[in-house]
């Protein structure tokens, strides 16, 4: 059997993004997962999300919000380290940590929409994993459709009154914060009623619900969170009220390059874990890699897995360069994690039996892809975004 971290297969066209500083830094997120998180993935299925304190150790190695500016705590360096540290957590075949929802979304919001009271109090606790934060929009009604959003927040006095449900929050059950997305008017056109609220989880009438039963992703810190009658000083606000979906907007496609950049590894990691299984694996008295089926089958997966990560790491120029474009980011997510449910179809076709068993690599791999064409937008939004642009 199987277990733990992989390396990759290497491109057929070696990848020109990373010095030896991000190496460097790539070989210390490696020694953590295979440290800290593989041998307690399983532990951490059965719990529904990982310990508390594995927040602190990723954060006293300055694995959380290293993008954020350093006088915030974190070292203000390029977005190609969040990519290294969303690939090891993708050859670990690890889908429980929360980290880059935290480090690359949240922290983001409060760092280019907040005040500087806002920056100087949160942000640094977010880097050392003191607090655990996430962002709660999706709600049991609207799915997609973030201007149809009902939960509220009004204004009385100098407190915003909150009321509502959200659902499929990542990192709902351990944060210490949430960054809300209310409706906050009545205008005619919805995305005008859209504000961000930051609320911290011990306000009263803050709760949440049990981590949420799901297919795979289990070690993954999923919840309902509910609000009644959450009372918040109007200073939580972040940015302006009412611009909340303009934030939204800027921010969903980076959300969308995060989901691709995994996909991406995770196709690679099934990969690699086939390859090594062909070659182990022997019927009729030869390895099942020496068979024209089989070699052919990875010879496509591998050109399938090389030409979305030419287009991948193009993006990533393109947004370490500020002009991603919209419809370029819903392409790779939308294609890559397509890409990868479809090779890791493939490779458990090629493991046979053994390929359904969870002690093996590649079944976790198959329950947990599957959420990728779902979250941060569906599939099927990226294509109605994509068609925009025609």
């Amino acid at each position: 059997m199987q277990s733990g971290a992989i390396r990759p297969v290497p491109n057929m066209l070696p990848r020109k993004l990373f010095t030896s500083d991000h190496e460097a830094f790539r070989e210390t997120v490696r020694k953590f997962y295979e440290k800290e998180v593989v041998p307690n993935i399983e532990k951490y299925e059965k719990q529904q999300h990982v310990d508390r304190d594995l927040w602190n150790k990723a954060g006293a190695l300055g694995l959380l919000c290293t993008t954020m500016p350093e006088q915030y705590g974190g070292s203000g360096v390029d977005r190609l380290y969040s990519m290294i540290l969303i690939e090891e957590q993708a050859y670990a075949m690890d889908s429980s940590t929360g980290f880059s929802l935290h480090s690359d979304i949240v922290a983001n919001y409060i760092n280019n929409f907040g005040n500087e009271v806002q920056k100087q109090h949160w942000l640094p606790k977010m880097a050392t994993g003191e607090a655990v934060t996430a962002i709660a929009m999706t709600e049991p009604g609207t799915g997609s459709d973030l201007q149809a959003v009902r939960t509220t927040a009004v204004l009385d006095g100098d407190e915003y009154v909150i009321n509502g449900s959200k659902i499929f929050i990542t990192n709902g059950y351990l944060c210490d914060m949430a960054i809300v997305v209310c409706k906050t008017g009545n205008n005619e056109k919805g995305s005008a009623n859209l504000s961000l609220l930051i609320v911290e989880a011990d306000r009263a009438g803050f709760s949440k619900g049990k981590p949420l039963n799901k297919i795979g992703m289990k070690g993954q810190d999923t919840c309902e969170l509910f609000f009644d009658n959450v009372r918040v000083p109007k200073e939580n606000l972040l940015g302006m009220e009412g611009m909340g979906f303009i934030m939204l907007m800027k921010e969903l496609a980076w959300e969308r390059m995060l989901v691709a950049i995994i996909c991406q590894a995770g196709a690679e990691a099934a990969f690699a874990h086939t390859v090594q299984y062909t070659k182990d694996r022997k019927a009729f008295g030869k390895a099942i890699s020496t068979f024209q089926n089989t070699r052919f089958k990875l010879a496509e997966l591998r050109t399938e897995i090389d030409f979305c990560r030419t287009y991948l790491d193009r993006c990533m120029e393109l947004q370490l360069e500020e002009s991603l474009g919209v419809d370029a980011a819903a392409a790779a997510k939308y294609k890559i994690s397509d890409m990868f449910s479809k090779v890791v179809d493939d490779c458990l076709q090629l493991h046979g039996g053994y390929g359904y068993m969870l002690e093996y690599p590649i079944a976790r791999a198959y329950i947990d892809n599957r959420a990728n064409r779902i979250y941060a937008g569906t599939n099927e939004i990226m294509k109605e975004l994509i068609s925009r642009t025609l």
